[in-house]
């Protein structure tokens, strides 16, 4: 069975957009462990939007099962995470432009991925990258000593038309099947809901899905327990 994981960065935006200290994201890490989820992620940005150092830091204290920070690719960050030695690293791009969420392109930065990637494993840290599901990508990242590549599927929740969906699912698919070939583990975020999860969850090969305001917007309706429940019967 693959894993599900929990975004905890919305909850951070709703805390900060209130100024006030609640929701508090290490609660519903908390809440959603108990729950059974299989990790906890935690996006650091570069502007602090709104997970802050001090979430992470005490996330890192709290979370019993798997702790997986994602950073820009910038030295200050990387520094920071290996300070925190979290389970896991996610590598984004060092800007995300107009707040999109776009994906690393390895091939154009292999050499400074690299030297990267190798910082982190000599820490003992898990490192994966998000990337399109493109097979050059996928070589790339494997050139770069990645241990996963987290295939960025942002783009299912703008799909209305069921043969574009199927199209992409196909495309995530073949992806996936080339990225076990080569060794590399494989996991899946950005935008996932009920719906989009229902199509992804027939590709073979991928042991872990990232999940944020998919969850957290269930459990506003009908809390965080069941919340984590319905996406776990999904996957």
């Amino acid at each position: 069975m693959a894993r599900l994981c929990l975004c905890v960065n919305q909850v951070a935006k709703c805390r900060n957009d209130k100024k006030d200290r609640v929701p508090d994201p290490t609660a519903i890490a908390i809440a959603a462990e108990m729950a059974g989820i299989d990790g906890i992620v935690a996006h650091l940005r570069q502007d602090r939007l709104d997970i802050s150092d001090r979430d992470v830091s005490v996330l890192k204290e709290v979370v019993q099962t798997h702790f997986n920070i994602a950073i820009p690719l910038r030295d200050e960050m990387v520094k920071k995470v290996v300070n925190i030695l979290p389970d896991m690293v996610t590598l984004l791009p060092s800007v995300q432009e107009d707040k999109k969420e776009n994906s690393l392109d390895v091939v154009a930065g292999r050499d400074y991925v690299e030297s990267v990637a190798q910082t982190l494993r000599a820490h003992n840290i898990v490192v994966t990258m998000l990337i399109d599901p493109e097979p050059q990508q996928i070589k790339a990242a494997a050139r770069a000593q990645a241990d996963y590549v987290q295939f960025n599927t942002a783009q299912l929740q703008r799909i209305d038309d069921l043969g574009t969906m199927a199209d992409h699912i196909e495309q995530i698919r073949s992806a996936a099947i080339a990225a076990n070939k080569i060794g590399l583990g494989v996991t899946a975020g950005r935008g996932l809901n009920t719906q989009n999860l229902r199509e992804l969850t027939n590709v073979s090969y991928v042991e872990e899905y990232n999940i944020g305001w998919g969850i957290i917007s269930r459990a506003m309706l009908v809390g965080v327990e069941r919340a984590v429940e319905d996406f776990r019967k999904l996957v």
